[in-house]
């Protein structure tokens, strides 16, 4: 009887959970959609509609735009940056300096820079949107480039360091050679690398990391210092006093990742973005090509020439002696 109860009641529990469930997901199903036309901030001049703040955030970046609302100040500070700036334009609108033949060409041109810039976003992302419904195909390129250039994406060997530098600019080389050779005596002798970094060794950052380089490859840092940082074999190895162009070091090798060849899972993500990045490239390139290699292009050659200023070289040099400082 009491198994029949217990069983009776989970039963009922779960129905009301499906029930709660359902009514929540009707709610958020009906929920409708966010009206454009909402006005968010207002004053005598002007009005900013949700459509307009949304239309503003496609300006941003679209790896940050999702984040962009989390801050209650900056939307603020949108929304009257906004509103200040369409109150300028209305106010313009209904001045009388637009009468004036110049400012009105001026304002044609500001209107063909705004409309160029959305012609060739749209083309932007009609390419994308084009390489995202075929990124199968995409998929298939890119594992074939990888097949063919592999060793692209090989992880070279890396070595991690930490220094202790003794600057040529401060004294003789001589003495600096002294120097890390004493240094050295008392890493020996068991000294932490990091205390005696901080207190003898000349580099700018040792307050800050000790000595510690980090990870680096070859081609990252100086030559001498990087082929002796590579030449040490183990773990806690010192080097002996190494010249680079900035001083003698003492070098401890603190790590060592051998190289190794990506998989093809690791890269595609960054091969793809790479080809989609192309893609899209390419197209708003074809677009502006069309534009400049249009046969029915045309060019006053003699009223363009007309705006280039003649200028006598003789007058030019004079002109530039006069404008030399004295010596």
């Amino acid at each position: 009887m009491k198994r029949t109860r217990h069983q009776s009641r989970l039963r009922m529990l779960h129905a009301m959970a499906f029930i709660t469930l359902a009514t929540l997901g009707l709610a958020t199903y009906a929920q409708p959609a966010p009206d454009p036309s909402e006005v968010l901030v207002e004053n005598r001049w002007a009005k900013v509609t949700r459509g307009d703040y949304e239309a503003e955030l496609l300006k941003v970046p679209a790896d940050i735009r999702g984040g962009f609302a989390t801050d209650k100040k900056r939307v603020t500070d949108l929304l009257v940056r906004m509103l200040v700036g369409k109150s300028l334009a209305v106010q313009a609108r209904a001045s009388d300096f637009y009468k004036d033949a110049e400012m009105q060409r001026r304002r044609a041109l500001e209107i063909d820079r705004v409309d160029a810039g959305l012609f060739i976003a749209q083309v932007e992302e009609s390419a994308g949107r084009d390489f995202d419904s075929r990124k199968a195909q995409f998929e298939l390129r890119a594992r074939e480039l990888y097949a063919v250039r592999g060793e692209k994406y090989r992880l070279p060997e890396q070595v991690d360091t930490s220094h202790i530098l003794f600057d040529f600019s401060k004294r003789e080389r001589a003495g600096a050679q002294k120097l890390a050779l004493e240094a050295r005596a008392k890493l020996v002798a068991g000294a932490d690398f990091a205390t005696l970094a901080k207190e003898v060794s000349e580099d700018p950052s040792v307050l800050q990391n000790g000595g510690h380089t980090g990870y680096f490859d070859r081609g990252k840092m100086d030559s001498k210092f990087t082929d002796a940082a590579f030449a040490l074999k183990n773990v806690g190895d010192l080097s002996e006093p190494v010249a680079s162009s900035f001083g003698y070091h003492i070098i401890r090798l603190d790590g060592r990742i051998a190289s190794r060849q990506r998989t093809f899972e690791e890269v595609l993500p960054e091969m793809l973005a790479e080809e989609r990045k192309t893609y899209i490239n390419n197209a708003r390139d074809a677009a502006l090509a069309a534009i400049r290699s249009d046969p029915l292009s045309k060019m006053n050659q003699a009223a363009v020439d007309a705006l280039i200023v003649k200028v006598d070289p003789e007058l030019m040099r004079k002109a530039n002696e006069l404008a030399e400082p004295p010596k």
